[in-house]
């Protein structure tokens, strides 16, 4: 499995171009704002020669999907998040306004996802772990054979995600964290929907939350 990162928009959010030797990739948080962006991502696709299956959203906030729409109708990809997110994402219009950021509204085929699904592409599978807290439908992404997990704002090198907008919950982020992440193989790469990457290893010992 091969990755690629871009960092959009003007909260340098963490998209990830997922592929492997298949050529099927995915793209998880699609936060790519304007054309200028979306061409770098565009280009990027064409130049490897992939073929794009499908959307992966993390979460709903504004910042990770901000090129949805443009990603969506480009390849013909459904997307696949937690059914608890509509809310999220129906107040992205709103957001982006009082942000002057533009946002074309998802008109694609969305797929509920839920704790222990797999979602399969080429030869990789990515098993979606529940993650609420950010968000209440907060959910990280791990494919176990290379032992990646995306993070999405869950986890993040040396802090987590903020949990003072609507839907977040301190004490259920700090649970998802400890129940779900850190019980995973200290080995671990953790790509985050911000900043750069870190492991669970590296977390487990010296995360001020986690280990106050």
């Amino acid at each position: 499995m091969e990755i690629k990162t871009f960092y959009f928009n003007p909260i340098r959010e963490c998209c990830y171009v997922v592929w492997d030797e298949s050529g099927e990739c995915v793209f998880i948080d699609p936060g790519c704002n304007g054309e200028r962006e979306f061409k770098r991502l565009r280009d990027f696709v064409a130049e490897r020669g992939l073929k794009p299956v499908g959307i992966l959203l993390t979460h709903g906030h504004f910042d990770h999907i901000l090129g949805l729409e443009d990603v969506s109708q480009t390849w013909g990809l459904d997307v696949w998040v937690s059914p608890d997110e509509s809310g999220q994402i129906e107040r992205t219009a709103s957001w982006c306004r009082e942000l002057g950021l533009d946002f074309k509204p998802f008109t694609g085929v969305r797929h509920d996802i839920a704790d222990g699904d797999t979602i399969t592409f080429g030869q990789s599978v990515l098993k979606v772990i529940s993650t609420p807290g950010h968000t209440e439908g907060s959910v990280c992404y791990y494919n176990e054979k290379d032992a990646v997990l995306f993070s999405g704002d869950t986890l993040f090198a040396g802090s987590i995600g903020r949990t003072d907008h609507p839907g977040g919950d301190y004490d259920r982020i700090i649970a998802s964290i400890k129940d779900k992440l850190m019980t995973l193989d200290g080995e671990v790469t953790v790509l985050p929907g911000h900043g750069t990457a870190t492991s669970i290893g590296y977390e487990r010992s010296t995360n001020p939350f986690i280990n106050p």
